[in-house]
């Protein structure tokens, strides 16, 4: 009897100390907490705990949840995201270019092979995108995908771009960067971070290699991955990639937090509160010309014809507010902001 009381009150002193262990471990889990930076927002400066599925804002797992606060969201909640680009999300650029405007809508772009086109153009933010691809025997337009990406901002210039090669290894880094026209090199390996002088501009690896984080000071976050055309897209989609070339390119998603009224660029217009998006929802491949509008000379150049930027928003005191109260779901578009009203 004395040995069943001994072993009784054994166990009973181990379920308890599990517990507490389990206890402890679930409060320092949720302990973590997140900032919101974004200027423009009801949230700013609100400093917000992490959801118990994601602790942490970092991660050594690439293909791990972190935690960020949404600052856009009427009661700043902080939420889990993906740290690699979303292909299926607003604000993406993926693909044969497939976009994902900030309305919602999916829309394609084709743009031209060897030519660059303003992606985003605002008042203190450029960013163009190279367009690389090529053009099979009896085709009427190129197959394109984006290869590059050149942003203006904070009077700096920045790039990054997926390197040629003839087959792709997923052990070898595709990214290159430049930095104010000095090329630049970021080591390879996880969380690998880089800085420029002023600290408004930073890269942050995601993974060792082929995936980055550019974060722009109160104004974008851009999430980057390089990937080739595959030989089953290939098949697919019969593009007829030569031989010698795999057509490494980027699929990105980008998050906006600063874009004035004014916005303008081949997905930047999808953000206006008063852009109408010809493409209709529920249309299986709408495409959206223009390609004489968004066109620019080279990667890093901020002209074009509905260019606006400037250097400066010093001229644009107006900048969209996210909503406060009642979502108003009457408008076409989510001002910005990534909301999507549905029924």
């Amino acid at each position: 009897m004395d040995i069943l009381r001994s072993t009784t009150s054994s166990l009973v002193i181990m379920i308890i100390l599990v517990f507490v262990s389990g206890a402890i471990q679930v409060k320092s889990a949720v302990s973590s907490s997140v900032k919101c930076n974004n200027p423009a927002s009801r949230c700013y400066g609100y400093t917000i705990e992490c959801p118990y599925e994601c602790p942490s804002s970092s991660s050594d797992d690439p293909k791990a949840k972190v935690c960020y606060v949404n600052c856009d969201h009427p009661q700043c909640k902080s939420q889990c995201k993906h740290r690699k680009a979303n292909c299926d999300s607003p604000g993406s650029a993926c693909y044969d270019p497939r976009f994902i405007g900030g309305d919602g809508i999916v829309f394609y772009f084709h743009g031209k092979s060897n030519e660059h086109f303003s992606l985003v153009s605002d008042r203190s933010l450029q960013i163009n995108g190279r367009f690389i691809g090529h053009r099979p025997s009896g085709r009427t337009r190129d197959f394109t995908w984006i290869q590059a990406l050149g942003v203006l901002f904070n009077n700096h210039k920045f790039s990054l771009e997926a390197t040629k090669a003839a087959a792709w290894d997923n052990e070898v880094d595709h990214l290159s960067f430049s930095y104010n026209d000095q090329d630049l090199a970021i080591p390879e390996g996880q969380l690998s971070i880089w800085y420029s002088p002023e600290k408004d501009i930073k890269v942050e690896r995601v993974s060792s290699k082929n995936s980055v984080i550019l974060f722009l000071k109160d104004s974008a976050e851009i999430l980057v991955n390089v990937v080739p055309v595959t030989k089953q897209d290939d098949k697919i989609h019969n593009y007829q990639v030569p031989v010698d070339d795999c057509f490494a390119h980027l699929e990105v998603q980008f998050r906006f937090f600063n874009l004035s009224s004014k916005v303008d660029g081949v997905l930047g217009r999808t953000y206006r509160p008063d852009f109408e998006n010809p493409a209709k929802p529920g249309v299986a491949m709408a495409v959206l010309g223009g390609e004489d509008k968004y066109r620019t000379s080279s990667l890093l150049s901020t002209e074009c014809q509905t260019c606006v930027f400037s250097g400066s928003d010093e001229e644009a005191p107006e900048v969209m507010e996210p909503a406060t109260g009642t979502l108003d779901c009457t408008r076409r578009s989510s001002a910005g902001y990534g909301i999507v009203c549905k029924k």
